[in-house]
């Protein structure tokens, strides 16, 4: 899980999230957004929709383990071998 930075929230907050973990990630997917939307004003754009649904697909797909994953650092490595030949 990533590291997220804690800053101070109510008590009826806290009890807001706990609430939310209990949902299934698609709830919690459409939670998110919607608070999103309400805080930033503006919906996700349809490149946004597209970035969100091919980020959907990659993470199934390692999920069940269809992908093989490499470290940044080899990735790297390997994108500059490929653009010097």
């Amino acid at each position: 899980m990533h590291e997220i930075r804690r800053l101070p929230m109510t008590a009826r907050a806290l009890a807001l999230e706990k609430q939310a973990r209990t949902l299934p990630a698609t709830e919690r997917e459409r939670l998110a957004e919607r608070l999103l939307v309400e805080m930033t004003g503006e919906p996700l754009t349809a490149v946004d929709e597209a970035w969100v649904t091919e980020a959907e697909k990659r993470f199934s797909v390692w999920k069940r383990k269809g992908t093989k994953t490499v470290s940044a650092t080899k990735a790297l490595r390997d994108i500059r071998k490929e653009l010097l030949r």
